[in-house]
């Protein structure tokens, strides 16, 4: 290309790292570029939350203004602040590769409390403006306070370094960007499927004129299709449910192993405990619509549960099913009883993992009040694993996802091979992640309780069933069967291999923990 091109850029330090970003990669391919800053309606107006802004487009409207006068060739812009349409003669020639688009959320060390989940402290006052991320904050920690937090990245963080806040939540992508030190806070970060990111969150958008042709065939050499897949889809639901950045909408779409994967959370307002959906599926053609209808109020929705836990009463599970006036039976079909009473030292000697695979053989495994080593490492599978094991003063260092053991124990051996590993848990237990380990690996098995059926269990007229262990399912079908229509959710796949051999269909959730089963109720037909 001949002419030297001319990017519009907001002013902030983020900004100008992305549209620099562009201008090298463009230089890579012998095309010359110089910036233009152009400051946006956001920038302008920072007293206000995004809720309070008029219109859409706080951030790209003046750089779409530009863009069609002529006085700029390009602009960039992080996705994720772009209108769903784009205004009449402009469109979308590129994206970029995808930065983690995970959250991070930035403490006070001070107000730092590991028996609390996400390590902040009871009542914590959290800084953010966006209402997807206070939605999902409160579903979790809903005795959190959260306060408007608006600026930059390095203006936020500033203001959690003047304690006006105990801590605030950022975009993974922006501090990763800027290389920012975060040592002088703790950091907890937030995955995707833990808190679910705004559409197009960590990819850089470069929107161009409908009629310049060459500037488009330019680049596409920086386009990345398959990270537009995906983005096709994120941006249809925010679309579909006509949102903008105030909407409390996070929506993240992914390929993992040839299928799509979609996790939705909803909420109308966003101190409104939000609703989660996972979908799958093998194309993308017809999917944003499909998560859509998910949330159509007018559903039918089943109007009774059955779950073999018992729940408190700020259970995760109950409040995401109560919403719905859903009424859920909860009782567990087993009992729990320790078969030790005493540890004998030399068991945990020289260990350099202890690894639990549920929350009983961690609570059983305290009583035993164990020394640990030093330097010794925890891992747990589940989400509620983990946050058993904060409540009992401890950080994991691996926490297995997803209800593949199998999928669990490949990566767990990477970081335990040549280590002795201590796994505290049932007697009898299935040995899932054990068998997964090289031969290398010390393994020590230490049984802390056995499981024992209730007998007698009374069946359930519940539209679904939801079973979270093999054991419950072997007490429950010793003296039932399943009724005309009911449905099962089984927590991972050892509890489905029992319903395998039975024959029976089934559902699994996408993670093993009360989030997951959440999403599974949610998404039946």
């Amino acid at each position: 290309m001949d002419r030297k091109l001319i990017i519009g850029t907001r002013g902030s330090e983020l900004a100008l790292w992305q549209a620099n970003f562009v201008k090298d990669r463009l230089a890579e391919h012998n095309v010359t570029a110089e910036l233009k800053i152009i400051k946006t309606q956001g920038d302008r107006i920072l007293n206000l939350s995004f809720d309070k802004l008029e219109g859409k487009g706080f951030f790209t409207k003046e750089l779409e203004e530009e863009l069609l006068a002529g006085t700029i060739d390009l602009a960039v812009h992080s996705h994720k602040d772009l209108p769903t349409e784009n205004p009449p003669g402009l469109i979308i020639a590129a994206v970029s590769e995808r930065e983690d688009p995970s959250e991070l959320l930035l403490i006070l060390k001070d107000c730092v409390d590991v028996h609390q989940k996400m390590s902040l402290k009871y009542g914590a006052i959290v800084g953010t403006s966006s209402n997807r991320r206070k939605a999902q904050l409160l579903a979790y920690r809903p005795d959190l306070e959260i306060e408007d937090l608006r600026g930059n990245v390095p203006t936020r963080i500033g203001k959690l370094r003047d304690e006006k806040y105990d801590a605030i939540m950022i975009a993974k992508a922006g501090v990763t960007r800027l290389n920012i030190d975060l040592s002088e806070f703790h950091v907890e970060e937030l995955t995707p499927v833990e808190l679910v990111p705004a559409p197009a969150q960590g990819v850089l958008a470069i929107q161009i004129r409908e009629n310049d042709t060459d500037l488009y065939n330019v680049l596409q050499a920086l386009h990345h299709p398959d990270v537009a897949e995906e983005l096709a889809v994120e941006r249809t639901v925010l679309k579909l449910f006509g949102g903008g950045c105030h909407l409390p909408l996070g929506c993240y779409c992914r390929k993992d192993e040839g299928a799509f994967q979609v996790f939705t959370s909803k909420a109308d307002e966003g101190d409104e405990f939000p609703d989660r959906l996972f979908l799958e599926a093998n194309t993308t053609e017809g999917l944003a619509e499909k998560v859509v209808a998910k949330f159509d109020k007018k559903r039918k929705r089943p109007q009774t549960v059955f779950i073999s836990r018992e729940l408190s009463s700020h259970s995760y599970f109950r409040k995401a099913l109560s919403k719905h006036d859903i009424v859920i039976e909860d009782r567990s079909l087993i009992r729990t009883v320790p078969v030790i009473t005493k540890l004998a030292p030399h068991v945990l000697q020289d260990a350099d993992w202890i690894f639990f695979s549920s929350k009983n053989a961690i609570e059983y495994f305290f009583q035993l009040k164990p020394q640990f080593p030093k330097n010794v490492k925890f891992g747990v599978v589940g989400a509620g694993s983990e946050e058993m094991l904060r409540l009992k003063g401890y950080f994991t260092s691996y926490v297995g996802g997803g209800i593949d053991t199998s999928e669990v124990a490949e990566e767990f051996a990477k970081l335990v091979t040549g280590k002795k590993v201590v796994f505290p848990g049932a007697e009898g237990s299935l040995r899932s992640i054990q068998q997964g380990l090289s031969a290398d690996t010390k393994i020590i098995d230490l049984p802390v309780y056995e499981t024992v059926l209730e007998e007698d269990v009374e069946g359930t007229s519940a539209e679904v069933l939801v079973f979270t262990s093999p054991s419950n399912v072997d007490a429950y079908f010793a003296n039932n069967l399943l009724e005309p229509g009911q449905k099962v959710i089984a927590i991972g796949k050892s509890t489905g291999k029992k319903f395998d051999e039975m024959g029976t269909k089934y559902t699994l959730p996408f993670s093993p923990d009360e989030v997951g089963l959440a999403e599974a109720v949610f998404g039946l037909s």
